[in-house]
């Protein structure tokens, strides 16, 4: 795929004017949005990055066009998962409902920027490195049975807010016990100090680049075009705090979401590794000749990744369980 200058200078123009946007109409004046706010402009995300898709469709093909709806799907995939963390960390530091559209900014636009140099760094990589992808395969894998053996061994009930990150930002960071608006410093005593609202901001941004560890993986299992790369990482991050607010209720409802995307993660895995066969130059595996194995096609990771996150919706909210949170959110409206 030939990327010119001019189209990657296009595309990092207009992630930056819809960032700017953002913040200039929706986080700098604290609020806390509604229900049909965040639904509709959660739409309008959803909407330019399927449009995104099509403009690839007609400029560089179908196939190209597959790759970048298979990675953007399983990227907002994850990114539904990392909403689970921020609530957590949100309730953690008390952020008030007001403030928590500009902690998610911030968190987006730590998280593009650290996935951007996962990106470049992995692109590079594996350029250079075709066994990578062993790697990549094993670590997703190890993933997904991470995320199993959680699930059975918690019943899926995380309530641990202080996770390593929110420890790290409490320890070596002093603040205020209370916040003043969404100010980063406030006065104390005569003294210029920090607020939680940075410490949240830190723990935040801190957990984001733990995210890009699984989600950089994952999408170039999907993908080695790094424009692709980076755009459906992009496209799915930015309608990321407006979904926080859409789904705040719903969030919990997902109960089997986490069994959901570690499927998804080991189906990347194998994938890979099936993918590092096929291109496999290391001297202890079939005397460095590549293996003759089934490689799966972008297309059928793209059903496959949509097939599990259908099923696991519809399994969490129609299950006993699910409908038993449902019964209770309506008794407590």
């Amino acid at each position: 795929m030939e990327v010119s200058i001019t189209q990657w200078i296009v595309t990092i123009v207009i992630i930056l004017a819809l960032l700017a946007y953002d913040f200039v109409f929706h986080v700098r004046k604290p609020h806390e949005p509604t229900i049909k706010e965040a639904g509709l402009w959660t739409s309008f995300y959803v909407a330019i990055a399927l449009l995104f898709g099509l403009f690839i469709f007609f400029w560089d093909g179908g196939d190209i066009a597959v790759q970048y709806y298979a990675g953007f799907v399983t990227e907002q995939a994850l990114s539904v998962d990392n909403l689970f963390v921020f609530l957590i960390i949100m309730a953690s530091f008390k952020v008030p409902r007001a403030d928590q559209q500009k902690v998610l900014l911030f968190g987006i636009v730590v998280a593009l920027i650290a996935r951007t140099l996962f990106i470049v760094i992995g692109a590079a990589a594996i350029n250079r490195w075709a066994a990578l992808f062993y790697v990549f395969g094993l670590f997703l894998i190890y993933t997904a049975a991470k995320l199993i053996k959680d699930e059975v061994q918690d019943g899926g009930d995380d309530d641990e807010a202080n996770n390593v990150m929110v420890r790290l930002a409490k320890r070596f960071l002093k603040t205020t016990d209370s916040y003043d608006g969404d100010k980063l410093f406030t006065w104390e005593n005569g003294k210029k100090v920090m607020t939680p609202m940075l410490l949240v901001m830190v723990a935040i941004g801190l957990t984001d680049i733990m995210f890009a560890l699984d989600s950089i993986p994952a999408i170039f299992g999907l993908t080695q075009e790094t424009y692709i790369v980076f755009t459906a990482t992009a496209f799915s991050l930015m309608g990321l705090r407006q979904l926080y607010f859409l789904i705040d209720g719903l969030l919990d409802r997902l109960i089997y979401l986490s069994w959901g995307l570690a499927v998804i993660l080991g189906f990347i895995g194998v994938k890979l590794m099936l993918h590092a066969l096929h291109e496999n130059n290391l001297p202890f595996i079939n005397g460095g000749n590549p293996v003759p194995v089934f490689e799966v096609s972008t297309l059928l990771s793209l059903v496959v990744i949509v097939g599990v996150l259908v099923v696991t919706v519809v399994a969490s909210l129609y299950s006993p369980r699910g409908k038993k949170l449902r019964e209770d959110e309506a008794v407590n409206r």
